[in-house]
């Protein structure tokens, strides 16, 4: 085992900290090839995904193969300029995501329970 592997061993990373990254404020002209040599300098990359439709430019994923790959590249260049535009680089979370709809659901079905017994209807 090599000593840096081994050292990565005993390290406990923050719980949000994951391999998929989530970039905001990019220039709406990066291309793919310039995303791969950003972000490529902190460790292989599996997949990039830029956002192209109307509300999604300036915006792209990023998924390392490895977790501490992405923790370097998110500390690093978050705040980075790039072609005059300072990156917003976040850990995605999928949580964040749906907690909004299992809000929406969760209220709906208690709505719906309220209407079934006669909860909260006035007399």
């Amino acid at each position: 085992m090599a000593l840096a592997a081994k050292a990565r061993g005993n390290v406990r990373l923050p719980p949000e900290v994951n391999r998929v990254l989530f970039v905001r404020n990019l220039p709406f002209k990066i291309t793919a090839e310039e995303m791969y040599d950003l972000f490529g300098k902190y460790g292989p990359i599996r997949q990039i995904r830029v956002g192209t439709a109307q509300d999604t430019r300036g915006t792209a994923f990023v998924v390392y193969e490895d977790i501490f790959d992405a923790k370097a590249a998110c500390d690093h260049l978050s705040g980075f300029n790039v072609m005059n535009r300072y990156l917003i680089v976040l850990y995605y979370s999928t949580t964040k995501g749906t907690k909004k709809k299992d809000l929406d659901k969760k209220e709906a079905d208690i709505n719906d329970m309220k209407q079934k017994y006669g909860i909260g209807e006035e007399d």
